[in-house]
This record gives C-alpha cells, sequence and structure tokens, in this order.
C-alpha cells in the first residue's frame, strides 16, 4: 500500500525534477538559453602538464630549444646537481651538493641540474655549444637579444626566454619559459625535470632573449678570478657582479675615469659592458691597455 504520505513526496519530487528543468532550459532570467559551439582550440594551447610551446611570438630556434627541453622532460629525467656539464651538452651523472641532503644519490642519477638543461636545450636548437655555463653565465650571456625585470612580469616574453632567480651578485636558478605563465625546469635534487607554474616574486629576477645569431659589439675575454664590475667606472661604486673566473664579454664602449692599480698594472682605462649594465676596469681585459676598436663613451 502507497501510504499518502510517500505519495505526496514522490509527486514532490517529481514536479521539482520538471521546475528544474524548465529553470536550465530557460536560464535564471526566464530567457532561452543559448548554445553556442566550444571556441576552437588555440594551435599553441596544452594541457597543464604537457611541456610544449604554449604561446606565439618565439623565433624558430627558441621553439626548437622549447622542443628539446620538452623532449628530457617527457622522458622522465632526473634533476641531478651538476648534471649536464660535461665536456658536450647532454645529460652527466651529478655530484653530492653539500648544502642538500637531497643529494645523496645525484652521483648516481644521470640528468641535468638547471643550467644543464638550459645548455643542452640551446645546444640542440643551435648546433653549438652557445650557453656553456652556470646560471650567472647563462644570464649575463653575451648572446643577449633583451632583457626583461621582474618588474615587467610575463607580459613581454615569449617561448624560449630565459627565466632567472637570485640577485645581480648572484643567479641561483634558470628555467625556460614556455608561455602562458608555465616553465620546464630542473627544479632541486629528488624530482623529475618538470613543468611549472612561474613563481614570480619569491627572488625573481627577470630574464633574457638570446640571439644566436653574431654578436653585436667587440668581444673579448677577461682574466683573474672574482673580478668585480662596478656601478661606475671607479673602485668605490658598488658592486655588481663578480667574475668567478675568465669568461666573454661583450664590451659597449670604454673611457679613461679612476686610475686603478691591480696584478702589477696601471690604467685609468674603463669598459662598460651592456649586458652586466655596469663597468670593469681594462686591467681585467685581455687586451691592450687600451682596447682596439672600441669606441670612446660618450655619455
Amino acid at each position: 500500500m502507497l501510504h499518502r504520505s510517500g505519495f505526496t513526496g514522490t509527486v514532490g519530487t517529481v514536479f521539482g525534477l520538471l521546475a528544474l528543468l524548465l529553470w536550465g532550459a530557460q536560464g535564471a532570467t526566464g530567457a532561452p538559453v543559448t548554445r553556442t559551439a566550444a571556441a576552437p582550440a588555440s594551435p599553441h594551447a596544452a594541457a597543464d602538464d604537457t611541456c610544449a610551446v604554449r604561446a606565439p611570438g618565439a623565433s624558430p630556434t627558441a621553439e626548437r630549444a622549447v622542443a628539446a627541453a620538452c623532449a628530457q622532460v617527457a622522458a622522465d629525467v632526473w634533476y641531478t646537481w651538476g648534471g649536464g656539464h660535461g665536456p658536450q651538452p647532454g645529460p652527466t651523472y651529478g655530484m653530492v651538493d653539500p648544502s642538500d641532503p637531497a643529494s645523496e644519490h645525484d652521483p648516481q642519477r644521470l640528468g641535468f641540474d638547471c643550467s644543464g638543461l638550459v645548455r643542452h636545450a640551446y645546444a640542440e636548437a643551435t648546433g653549438s655549444d652557445i650557453l656553456n655555463g652556470v646560471a650567472d653565465a647563462q644570464y649575463y650571456t653575451h648572446r643577449a637579444a633583451g632583457r626583461f625585470t621582474a618588474a615587467q612580469g610575463l607580459d613581454p616574453l615569449v617561448p624560449g626566454d630565459l627565466l632567472v632567480w637570485g640577485t645581480p651578485q648572484h643567479i641561483h636558478h634558470i628555467a625556460l619559459y614556455l608561455g602562458a605563465g608555465r616553465m620546464a625546469e630542473a627544479r632541486q635534487s629528488g624530482t623529475k625535470l618538470m613543468v611549472s607554474d612561474v613563481r614570480l616574486g619569491n627572488g625573481y629576477y627577470g630574464a633574457v632573449r638570446i640571439d644566436p645569431g653574431p654578436v653585436a659589439g667587440p668581444v673579448f675575454r677577461t682574466w683573474g678570478a672574482g673580478v668585480w664590475t662596478k656601478a661606475r667606472p671607479s673602485t668605490a661604486a658598488a658592486r655588481v657582479y663578480a667574475f668567478p673566473g675568465p669568461t666573454t664579454i661583450r664590451v659597449e664602449c670604454q673611457k679613461h675615469a679612476e686610475t686603478v692599480t691591480a696584478e702589477g698594472w696601471t690604467n685609468d682605462a674603463w669598459s662598460y659592458l651592456p649586458d652586466y649594465g655596469a663597468w670593469v676596469t681594462n686591467i681585467y681585459i685581455q687586451g691592450p691597455a687600451w682596447l682596439d676598436d672600441v669606441p670612446t663613451c660618450t655619455t
């Protein structure tokens, strides 16, 4: 026997369902709902976990660099401290990082650290080892086509740009931008290469765009270790960055300024390095005291 209370509840449920269906068909305002087809996916769209070029604007070289890095992500390669810094680009066994207990297995893991992955990606893209060095050297590369500050955010960036974290004195992490706020990175010991959200703030310093073509401006080699560049052509000026060892630099111009005596030499010539936004005494640049084919600074 069906009790009245059960019948009433059943009828109420039926009418309630009908009301919901009618409301859904017309929308909250009573107007008919128009169903539209979903917009076609962008050719650069990708699932959140997919490593790929995710935005337009990159050069063919930058897109090849992203593809090379993403191939390593897809291969489930390990982060390993010091990995990727062998005689040739490519994965290598790592080392123990004395400051990171998670690195204890890195000597048994074939992989990359952050700059090793960047080195490999651009070597694959260009056929030449153009970014051989740690994160500092890669950010301050003389092959920069453009530089972007943290304050500019991600809007001016395109896939293949290199994102960095740290300070002018020490860049401690580097990653490849994919577009749409995502990046490919070798992050830390105990993890695999990964796709991550770009971590703005938290030490984000800016980005650099790589130009694999001919370098604009005179290029020289430095010598010495721990050589500081300065905010002005003076030994009393603020320190900007110290070369850990000999490196390649691009010189924009030179001028006579404070006389410096160091390493048994005395010179008043200073060179402006556009990639560092800083000056260095010519004493530490290989060549004559006044560099050949370098113009005099006019400002």
